[in-house]
């Protein structure tokens, strides 16, 4: 059974996906503190924070919100993400983390930091699956390669 913020969470992502990026925004904003900011559950945070700076419209902004995704993600146990009905092992975050800095760190003209963060996406990639999300997810990859090119 999926953590039920989590499952919150994933329609306000939906909402953000239907153009409704101020919408998301607010239900962010609200889970975020529903669940204690910087103290509530570390899987919860980074999940939120992750969601949270794609739907920034600042690149500092953005890039504030990914760091707190990559801080969670490294208090984050594989015994949580399973109880939480999470698909993917905590290495299978990691990826998509470093991705969305590299690609923050690009659009603020940091491009060694960005390299730096891509560089960390293919060392991680190994942890996703031939899915759906993990062929997003290598797609993304090729695309911040090319745009760092």
């Amino acid at each position: 059974m999926m953590d039920p913020l989590i499952t919150r969470i994933g329609q306000a992502v939906q909402l953000s996906h239907s153009g409704e990026r101020e919408a998301a925004r607010r239900q962010f904003a609200e889970i975020w503190d529903e669940i204690g900011g910087e103290q509530g559950d570390p899987l919860q945070r980074c999940v939120l924070a992750h969601a949270m700076a794609d739907v920034q419209d600042d690149a500092h902004e953005e890039l504030i919100w990914d760091q707190r995704a990559l801080a969670a993600a490294g208090l984050v146990t594989d015994a949580r993400v399973a109880q939480a009905g999470v698909p993917v092992p905590v290495a299978g975050l990691y990826p998509s983390l470093h991705l969305n800095l590299s690609e923050c760190h690009r659009k603020l003209g940091d491009l060694d930091r960005a390299r730096e963060h891509l560089q960390r996406a293919r060392e991680t990639i190994g942890a996703l699956g031939d899915d759906e999300y993990g062929r997003l997810i290598r797609k993304g990859l090729e695309q911040a390669t090319e745009r760092l090119r």
